[in-house]
């Protein structure tokens, strides 16, 4: 697959926005970059941003799900940086995820 520079950036760039705390979907930044079906690609940014600064462990899918905690180094390292934030995680699933949702698309006007 060709990786669009560009658009790797623009992801990392708004998930560097997520606040401490909450969490948001790969849908939902492709949505924010107009690119709304696009949330594999920002999957894909994601699992490219290590050393960038990037916290890309506060990105999951739209059910709340940590879909991708096995790019992570350890096998519990998304969850466990998640909980350190006060996220509570049971069974890869984020609990009040409506809660501690958020949305690039009404946070970023």
């Amino acid at each position: 697959m060709d990786s669009n520079p560009n658009f790797f950036e623009k992801a990392h760039e708004v998930a560097k926005l997520i606040p401490y705390g909450r969490v948001t979907s790969y849908g939902a930044i492709a949505t924010y970059l107009g690119a709304a079906r696009s949330a594999r690609m920002v999957g894909w940014a994601m699992n490219n941003s290590s050393g960038k600064d990037v916290p890309a462990h506060r990105v999951v899918n739209r059910k709340g799900l940590l879909t991708g905690k096995h790019h992570f180094d350890g096998t519990n390292l998304m969850q466990q940086l998640l909980e350190s934030e006060g996220i509570v995680v049971v069974e890869n699933q984020i609990q009040d995820f409506e809660k501690v949702f958020w949305d690039p698309s009404k946070e970023l006007l």
